[in-house]
């Protein structure tokens, strides 16, 4: 498996394979060793280093001795015996000081690293990069940061955007968009470029519309790469013949693929009444992009609630991770996520542990109706949010409920015929969920010193 080289931004992208999947979180401390549970990560452990030999490290370099500012040693530790690719690493970064706006990790100069600001307060707060694994492997990483700039960049494996829709067509990128909730649906969702936020990684992208439903949306690729700023969701004909891949989900009203609803009287609900409704970019670059979708004062089960929905994809992944922030709602309230049943000769299945998943054609653009896509979608839930699962007339249904911080968390996931990395068949497909809930379960595990 290849990873990213260093590259001038101007020059052009090579392709990587298939990802293994996993997801990582690790919580800050300020000084302090300790350990922090997480659904998706056996333990974590978190140390700052903050009294650093600087004359050691850089006797004959005074502006690189002025510079460095703090160096961490990352153990990664990988369970299981099944080899793991890019799985993903995040080191959160002291907010006291100067700000961290490089990083070198030492003897890996191939490996690409991003710097992110999760909080909009306009400086770096966590760090990310991905390494590979061998069965039952650990490796240590020694990194150093810096408040001096990067000298190179990586070349991009994911991208995020929101652009408007305008009359001029030109259909401006923005970093945010917000509604009085009392907004017309169907002018929130006319008003952008694509119908909501979009999400790139190198199998796949989604978009999240900008309305009541907020559903999910799907667009499958022919080869790994990164399209969406040719294609925008709305592939050409011409676009097709030349390769490129296509919006291939017709969701209707089923929960399409890992969309988050409400649920109440057996059935899913939208997010109808609201005093706000926005998106936003939260980061894009090289490693992982992040999109933002919020909802304030949603009245749900009788109450005010504020709802942040944040979806993440990481380059080399063709799964998502989804983190659900609830302030307000009532004790015991239920929610529900999961993957629709597909038109044309469904197959699927859905497990009490929280997996599910679903093989089939649809006809996704009726503009072209000659053209079917068959595409295969999956979700994993872990053990703490998992209350049971459903299944109705159009969807493999998950019922969700937030755990003691008020968080729901989820993995989707999907492939489909035209992918060239991807399973094509509804068997070899559902073996590489059962493969991926693996994964998912016996997260790697990592000491940071």
């Amino acid at each position: 498996m290849p990873n990213h080289k260093k590259k001038n931004p101007t020059e052009g992208r090579e392709d990587t394979a298939p990802a293994a999947l996993s997801f990582t979180t690790i919580s800050d401390t300020d000084g302090e060793k300790t350990t922090t549970p997480h659904p998706f990560l056996r333990s974590v452990t978190y140390q700052h280093s903050h009294t650093l030999n600087i004359i050691n490290k850089t006797s004959n370099s005074t502006m690189l001795a002025l510079s460095l500012l703090l160096s961490l040693t990352v153990t990664v530790s990988n369970p299981i015996d099944v080899a793991r690719e890019a799985v993903p690493v995040t080191v959160p970064l002291s907010q006291k000081g100067k700000e961290v706006n490089s990083v070198t990790i030492q003897g890996h100069p191939e490996i690409a690293w991003q710097l992110d600001d999760l909080n909009d307060d306009g400086r770096a707060d966590e760090l990310v990069f991905l390494v590979d694994l061998k069965p039952n492997a650990t490796e240590t990483y020694r990194i150093e940061t810096s408040d001096a700039l990067p000298a190179s960049s990586f070349e991009p494996g994911t991208y995020a955007y929101i652009r408007l829709n305008d009359k001029n067509k030109k259909y401006p990128k923005i970093q945010a968009i917000a509604f009085p909730g009392d907004t017309d649906n169907r002018q929130m969702y006319s008003s952008i470029y694509g119908h909501g936020a979009v999400l790139e990684g190198l199998y796949n992208a989604i978009r999240v519309y900008m309305d009541n439903r907020q559903s999910v949306d799907l667009y499958a690729k022919n080869t790994p790469r990164l399209e969406l700023a040719e294609t925008g969701f709305y592939t050409t004909r011409q676009q097709l013949e030349e390769g490129y891949g296509r919006d291939v989900l017709w969701a209707g009203t089923s929960v399409a693929l890992g969309s988050f609803r409400g649920y109440q009287n057996g059935s899913p609900v939208t997010i109808d009444s609201v005093t706000t409704r926005s998106q936003r970019v939260v980061t894009t670059g090289p490693v992982r992009s992040i999109i933002e979708v919020s909802d304030r004062g949603w009245i749900y089960n009788g109450q005010p609630v504020e709802m942040r929905q944040r979806y993440t994809v990481y380059d080399r992944h063709r799964d998502y991770d989804v983190e659900i922030k609830l302030t307000g709602a009532k004790p015991n309230s239920i929610f529900c996520t999961g993957v629709q049943k597909l038109a044309i000769d469904n197959e699927g299945f859905l497990t009490p542990q929280g997996l599910a998943g679903s093989w089939g054609s649809n006809v996704p653009d009726k503009g072209m109706a000659d053209i079917s896509d068959t595409v295969g979608l999956g979700i994993w839930v872990p053990a703490v949010n998992l209350k049971e699962v459903k299944e109705d007339d159009v969807n493999y249904l998950t019922l969700l409920r937030p755990d003691k911080n008020g968080e729901i968390r989820y993995s989707f996931t999907s492939g489909a015929l035209r992918d060239s990395a991807s399973p094509h068949t509804a068997a070899e497909w559902f073996k590489h969920l059962h493969d991926w809930e693996k994964l998912k379960n016996n997260p790697v595990k990592i000491q940071i010193r």
